[in-house]
């Protein structure tokens, strides 16, 4: 009962905080913002929440057995997951960082040759993100 209590509640507390922020006069740019963002905690929560109950599921001990090697398949394929899910955002999030960077540092460059060194750091940052999500996948994948 208290695995689901504690989604719940914080899908209720995150209505409440959002209910000022739609009523406000905001532009209606920033309020479909505001629902997609509340959209994609309300699904992370309800996956929390279904994943959760799958997995603390009791196995039949007749077919212990068979419930171990398949708890060992599912536990492999959980990892392939997560390493392609470090991957895939790290990259997600490297693309926006470099997509706004990237312009601004072409900006200031074409202004002043001389700061090339300065923006190009700028753009090298955000590249470092997906090269850590790739470092973390590999890393996964090298412990199944």
């Amino acid at each position: 009962m208290m695995l689901f209590l504690i989604p719940t509640a914080a899908v209720l507390l995150a209505a409440i905080l959002l209910a000022p922020v739609l009523k406000s006069g905001s532009t209606p740019k920033s309020r479909r913002r505001v629902i997609a963002n509340a959209g994609v905690f309300l699904t992370a929560a309800v996956l929390l929440v279904t994943l959760s109950v799958g997995v603390s599921a009791a196995a039949d001990p007749a077919t212990a057995t068979a419930a171990a090697a398949a708890a060992a398949d599912n536990n492999a394929g959980l990892g392939y997951l997560a390493a392609a899910l470090a991957t895939g955002l790290s990259c997600l999030g490297a693309g926006i960082a470099i997509g706004s960077t990237a312009p601004a540092a072409i900006g200031a460059f074409s202004e002043d040759p001389k700061a090339f060194g300065k923006t190009l750091i700028f753009v090298v940052l955000g590249e470092g993100v997906a090269l850590y999500g790739l470092l973390i996948s590999i890393l996964l994948i090298n412990k199944l």
